[in-house]
C-alpha cells in the first residue's frame, strides 16, 4: 500500500471550496474533491468566519481521504468571542474589546487540546497573554493583572465550576 498524502491547510470554517488552495492541493491525488470539500465544510461550519486548520489524509491507491479539524487560532476565538473585525493595531493605546473571565475560561476549553498548559487555570492564563498582544481587556482590566489575580486563587470559583 503506498503512503497517505496529508494535505494540511487554512480554511474559513464552512466556506472551503474546490478551488485554491484545496483544489490545486488535491486534484493530483485523484479523488473527488468535491466530496472532500463537502466534508470539510460539514465539519468546519460552526466556526463560521474564522480560519480553521485542516487536514485531509489521502490513501492515493484507494481514494479514501479523512478530514481531521483543528481549533481556530486563540485570536480568531477571541475576535469571534467579542464579535469584532480584528485585534487592536496599537494594543497597548487602543482597546478593541473586554473578555469576562467567563468567555477567556470558554475559550481556554476550546483550545485546551492544543495548549501546553496543564490546567484550565494556565491554559486561561494563555488566552489572557494572547489577549495582551490584541489590545483586549479581562473582566475591565488589563489581562496580565488577571493573570496575576488568577494566581492569587481570585478566581478560583470559575475553575472550580469547569
Amino acid at each position: 500500500m503506498a503512503d497517505k498524502k496529508t494535505v494540511e491547510l487554512l480554511v474559513n470554517g464552512g466556506q472551503a471550496n474546490a478551488g485554491p488552495p484545496l483544489g490545486p492541493a488535491l486534484g493530483p491525488l485523484g479523488v473527488n474533491v468535491m466530496a472532500i470539500v463537502n466534508r470539510i465544510n460539514e465539519l468546519t461550519k460552526d466556526y463560521a468566519g474564522m480560519k480553521v486548520p485542516v487536514k485531509v489524509l489521502v490513501d492515493p491507491d484507494t481514494k479514501e481521504f479523512e478530514v481531521t479539524v483543528g481549533t481556530p487560532t486563540a485570536s480568531a476565538l477571541i475576535v469571534s468571542e467579542l464579535k469584532i473585525e480584528k485585534g487592536s493595531g496599537t494594543p497597548h493605546t487602543t482597546k478593541v474589546g473586554n473578555l469576562s473571565i467567563d468567555q477567556v475560561v470558554r475559550i481556554a476549553k476550546m483550545k485546551r487540546p492544543e495548549l501546553l498548559s496543564r490546567s484550565l487555570k494556565s491554559a486561561s492564563k494563555e488566552i489572557l497573554g494572547v489577549c495582551v498582544s490584541m489590545g483586549v481587556t479581562a473582566e475591565g482590566k488589563d489581562p496580565r493583572e488577571v493573570q496575576r489575580e488568577i494566581d492569587e486563587g481570585k478566581y478560583d470559583e470559575v475553575f472550580s465550576k469547569s
